[in-house]
């Protein structure tokens, strides 16, 4: 730098230079040619570049804060807590069909002491809120099927959260207690059982989250039909349509005695309709484009949220989020689990059938319940081609053919066994059934493989699914939730009127009853 400010002096400096030597001297080594020398860059863009980078690393830094704060708010806890402990393949958060179970806590643990006693304040507590968002392939579509926390069910067992004993399978349990017994994993393998279904990642929401969420959004509108007060949930609302937030939101969504028949299929479509309006806000306010206002979301809800480690990071939430955005609302459904009064019980439910078998397969084959015409191809149809028909000619009405049923569904063996009789398959028999499965098999001794080509002929059962057990003497059809319904499989069938409404119908208001509380 010296010799550059030599050769670049002013004038007078120059000249002495000269006359005190008599010859001109050398350029430094260092000095640069003169293609290089040109114009100094102008002190004003230095400043402004590096204050550019100044503010990118800044925003870049900020950037990981928020990244690292958001990702310090999750909880999680393993997605499935079933005895077999699989989870299924890993689906592609941002292009498969996504099955995400959202349940809300009763538990008055922490921040919810309030709501409750000391003995409600321990363990995971009753998940009164069970409802599975389920995400087309193509974006197209999203369905939000609601469980009935009464709803009575197989238990398939779980690992135990406080290590031991595992939880034993059970015949039946009423749904919403999975949760007490094995946490949120537990009732993701519960519903994985009896729906057939793989459940993707679930969230585990508490009473301040829903709190803080309606709060954050500016309330939620909703409408009763008249003035409404329950002591029980604390709501308290005049006739008509009112902005609830906070407290009154929690109250709108907890009451159980202030709607229809005070029971539980009431409550959820009081559930649906404050759902619905949300969306509506979410969606016309830009909600999930504004990226201030989704990190401010995101912040208040992820503090009070469990969820399973795969989705435990923003990077996964903002995909789901960039998922939902262009979603159109007349292709978000709002559909409730067909059941009806268990007759054991009749202030329990049981699935009604075979109308909730087609719901799940219809959710299985990533098909839309709002217009099934342009429905994907089911998953769990054929990979490969279907199994052609054996070529050896045999005697059928003396081949020992068993059907066990898998499914879920106490009649599926039966039905089946009459379509294999009517096909010629007379000495057909049911056997006993068997813990349920997602995935049909059909199973075949030495010396059967052709009846068993001819049986899955018959129903359309792709050849992946024949097993050779050689020490078997006959064929054996394991019907699993797969083949719950219909005579072929893989076909779909969405029930009639299966959904409630849609996200872009007017608001709807909930008929208040004059029950005694």
């Amino acid at each position: 730098m010296s010799g550059r400010r030599r050769i670049r002096g002013n004038g007078a400096s120059t000249q002495r230079q000269l006359s005190g030597s008599g010859e001109a001297p050398k350029p430094p080594a260092t000095e640069p040619t003169r293609h290089l020398r040109g114009r100094r860059t102008p002190r004003w863009l230095k400043i402004t570049s590096a204050g550019l980078a100044l503010v990118l690393v800044a925003g870049i830094g900020f950037a990981a804060f928020l990244f690292l704060q958001l990702q310090g708010n999750i909880k999680t806890e393993d997605l499935n807590a079933g005895l077999n402990g699989q989870n299924g393949p890993v689906a592609d958060d941002d292009h498969d069909p996504i099955q995400i179970l959202i349940m809300g806590t009763d538990t008055r643990s922490g921040q919810d002491a309030s709501y409750g006693s000391e003995d409600e304040s321990s363990g995971y507590g009753n998940s009164d809120v069970m409802m599975l968002l389920n995400l087309s392939a193509d974006r197209k579509n999203v369905s939000v099927i609601s469980f009935p926390r009464d709803l009575m069910v197989p238990f398939p067992g779980c690992k135990n959260p406080h290590g031991g004993d595992p939880l034993p399978a059970q015949p039946s349990i009423q749904l919403n207690a999975a949760l007490s017994l094995g946490g949120p994993g537990c009732t993701v393998a519960t519903i994985n059982a009896f729906t057939g279904l793989t459940i993707d990642h679930f969230m585990l929401a508490d009473f301040t989250a829903v709190k803080d969420l309606t709060a954050a959004l500016g309330g939620v509108d909703v409408c009763v039909s008249k003035a409404v007060t329950d002591p029980a949930s604390g709501l308290d609302l005049p006739a008509g349509k009112s902005s609830i937030s906070g407290e009154q939101a929690l109250a709108f969504l907890r009451t159980r005695h202030a709607f229809g028949n005070a029971g539980d299929t009431d409550r959820i479509k009081a559930q649906q309709a404050f759902l619905a309006s949300m969306t509506r806000k979410i969606k016309s306010e830009g909600t999930l484009t504004d990226l201030p206002k989704l990190y401010n979301i995101a912040n208040i809800v992820t503090r009070n949220l469990t969820v399973d480690t795969s989705l435990a990071s923003p990077a996964a939430l903002i995909t789901m989020a960039n998922r939902l955005k262009d979603i159109d609302l007349s292709q978000v459904s709002f559909v409730t689990v067909p059941s009806g009064a268990d007759p054991a019980d009749s202030n329990r439910l049981v699935l009604s059938e075979p109308t909730a078998a087609e719901l799940f397969q219809a959710v299985r084959s990533d098909t839309s319940l709002t217009s099934p015409k342009v429905s994907t191809q089911s998953p769990t149809a054929p990979s490969s081609k279907t199994t052609a028909p054996a070529t050896v000619s045999y005697d059928k009405s003396i081949q020992p053919v068993v059907v066990s049923n898998a499914s879920g569904l106490p009649e599926r063996a039966a039905e089946l066994l009459k379509l294999l009789g009517t096909a010629g398959y007379t000495g057909s028999v049911q056997g006993e059934a068997v813990a349920n499965q997602a995935s049909s098999q059909l199973l075949y001794g030495t010396g059967f493989a052709d009846v068993a080509k001819d049986v899955a002929a018959l129903f359309g059962i792709p050849a992946s699914s024949l097993v050779s057990a050689p020490a078997m003497n006959g064929v054996q059809l394991i019907v699993g939730a797969d083949f719950a319904t219909g005579t072929k499989y893989g076909s779909v069938t969405v029930p009639k009127d299966v959904v409630a409404g849609t996200a872009d119908q007017p608001i709807q208001c909930q008929d208040v009853n004059d029950l005694p509380r």
